[in-house]
């Protein structure tokens, strides 16, 4: 075999071993509309949405905490060791209420590992673990106020990042309710005033922004 042919197997195996795994949990309609109304707002798609929502949540030492909850199986995730207990339910065949549908999502090895860990001590298939990461990820307004303010700095530049900041500041400062103002509910609402006519998010802020001065 010549040294060109060994190189291209090579490059081959590579290829194959960083070939992302697919999974398709069944999910709500309700949280399965969710995912897809970030995706639309962010101008993301659907899979690379669901895969930030579960590898933010296997991070998150909150998610981590509420799911040891239902661990059967003991695990260290990290530094620490989560305790199992068999007696707990099963929650494997335990479905979401109301209409379920699928979800496409792909995941890096390393990060399939940490789903499969998380399985493990759930005592359920990955793809069950990634349902029920997907649900209690996506319930952490900390995940979705990180996740838009750092999709709005990828977008923006510096000096309208700013001007995005002050205006966040006067609202949070102004605002005569108890619910803190969070980066999702501004951008949000700046995509339902700019939808119809901004091109793209980097657009419709520059809009905003005029609008506000």
């Amino acid at each position: 075999m010549s040294a060109g042919q060994g190189s291209t197997r090579k490059a081959t195996r590579k290829q194959r071993s960083d070939k992302k795994r697919h999974v398709g949990p069944t999910i709500s309609i309700v949280l399965k509309d969710t995912i897809h109304r970030l995706s639309y707002i962010t101008d993301t798609p659907v899979k690379d949405v669901g895969e930030a929502i579960c590898i933010s949540g296997m991070k998150s030492r909150k998610v981590v905490e509420y799911l040891a909850q239902s661990f059967r199986r003991e695990i260290r995730l990290g530094n620490t060791l989560y305790m199992g207990d068999l007696s707990r339910p099963s929650l494997q065949r335990k479905v979401a209420a109301g209409k379920t549908e699928r979800i496409s999502i792909r995941f890096h090895a390393h990060d399939y590992e940490g789903i499969s860990a998380l399985a493990y001590a759930l005592d359920v298939s990955p793809t069950r673990a990634t349902a029920l990461l997907l649900d209690a990820s996506i319930r952490n307004s900390e995940f979705l106020n990180d996740y838009v303010r750092d999709y709005l700095r990828r977008e923006l530049d510096e000096r309208r990042m700013e001007e995005l900041r002050k205006v966040m500041r006067y609202l949070r400062k102004n605002n005569p309710y108890e619910d803190d103002l969070t980066w999702t509910h501004l951008l949000t609402y700046i995509y339902d005033e700019v939808k119809d006519s901004a091109q793209s998010v980097a657009d419709g802020v520059g809009m905003f922004i005029s609008r506000w001065r």
